[in-house]
């Protein structure tokens, strides 16, 4: 296992880090428990979770991959081993985001966070988190496949400095180590680094937002704040939830796979997205690769990642996928990857 520095902290993640969005709904405690098992004998010491875990979210599921987790830290004791992490939901502004954590307000203000925290510290069976993370912002952004802003003047949002100001609390009170932000925007990143540094409050560490060969889009505006501003790069999506391994061509929906369990995620199966797979999985089979190792080692190589956040439904598939760290790609191999990418820019944002 490789691993890298978290923002400008002084923690080392591991490369590819666990993450655990199945459990509860296409994966058992049982199967839970043996993940983390061999992630950790693998070197992998990043677990990402979130209070809203397992996805598809729904209200008699919520909160059962903390508990799993919490069982695990329970039984193995091994919390000094591990660096958890896991999110808080913000506010119903799109569709698909749950509208029943905490009476149907999960606002990022302090009333909210403090639950909030205060559910996972118990599920997770811990006193603190490492990483403490809003899963998305309080208003409403261009996130999630969302391509148009969506222009709301006036619209009842927390302010970034109020939220920053109650994640800065948790620090101080040692429950929180470091905070992050995921699937945020240029402007939000810049506004929580420019709130931190003109308010003396804790800077954000991390952005855990897509990544993946289907969606290069954080190369576009947030890559130079991971540089400049050392907010390194949580990847999650890296295999667009399968679809990169290419088991899904042709229409082909495996027994067992996400999709064909579930029929809400086609922001990675468009049509366009389908061509694109084609192209990347001609091309790892011309180099006798995985296709899957070939996308994640895509997304191992980048500078900006900190971590690449993947996800396994059985033991076979994790360790394919924790044996990326050991493909590392040539320039012949990136150039050509870039050129199907310039054939099909981001089909799946």
């Amino acid at each position: 296992m490789e691993y890298r520095k978290l923002g400008r902290t002084d923690l080392s993640v591991s490369l590819i880090g666990l993450g655990t969005m199945t459990w509860g709904q296409q994966n058992t405690e049982a199967e839970a428990h043996a993940q983390l098992d061999y992630a950790i004998e693998r070197g992998v010491n990043l677990i990402d979770t979130a209070e809203m875990y397992p996805v598809p979210p729904t209200q008699e599921t919520q909160g059962r991959t903390e508990q799993y987790i919490g069982s695990w830290l329970a039984a193995r004791g091994r919390r000094d081993d591990v660096l958890i992490a896991t999110k808080a939901a913000g506010p119903q502004r799109q569709p698909h985001q749950p509208r029943y954590l905490r009476g149907g307000e999960a606002r990022h203000d302090r009333r909210n966070l403090t639950q909030a925290l205060h559910d996972s510290l118990k599920r997770l069976q811990t006193d603190y988190v490492d990483l403490y993370q809003l899963h998305w912002p309080d208003r409403s952004t261009n996130t999630f496949g969302r391509l148009g802003y969506p222009w709301i003047e006036d619209e009842d949002s927390v302010p970034i400095e109020e939220t920053l100001s109650v994640l800065a609390a948790f620090v101080k009170a040692g429950k929180v180590r470091h905070i992050g932000v995921s699937n945020e925007t240029p402007w939000g990143l810049a506004q929580f680094v420019k709130a931190a540094d003109t308010l003396g409050l804790p800077r954000i560490v991390s952005i855990q937002n897509p990544y993946s060969l289907l969606n290069r889009t954080f190369e576009i505006g947030l890559s130079e704040f991971s540089h400049r501003e050392q907010v390194g790069l949580l990847a999650y999506s890296p295999l667009a939830f399968g679809v990169l391994t290419g088991k899904y061509l042709d229409g082909a929906r495996p027994a067992g796979s996400r999709l064909a369990l579930f029929d809400r995620f086609v922001r990675y199966s468009r049509p366009q997205a389908e061509a694109a797979v084609r192209a990347y999985v001609e091309l790892a089979k011309k180099h006798g690769l995985s296709p899957a190792q070939l996308a994640l080692a895509f997304v191992n190589s980048r500078p900006f990642t900190a971590s690449n956040l993947i996800g396994a439904t059985n033991l076979a598939q994790l360790k394919e996928n924790l044996d990326s760290v050991n493909l590392k790609l040539g320039e012949e191999i990136l150039a050509e990857l870039d050129a199907i990418h310039l054939n099909h820019p981001n089909p799946a944002p």
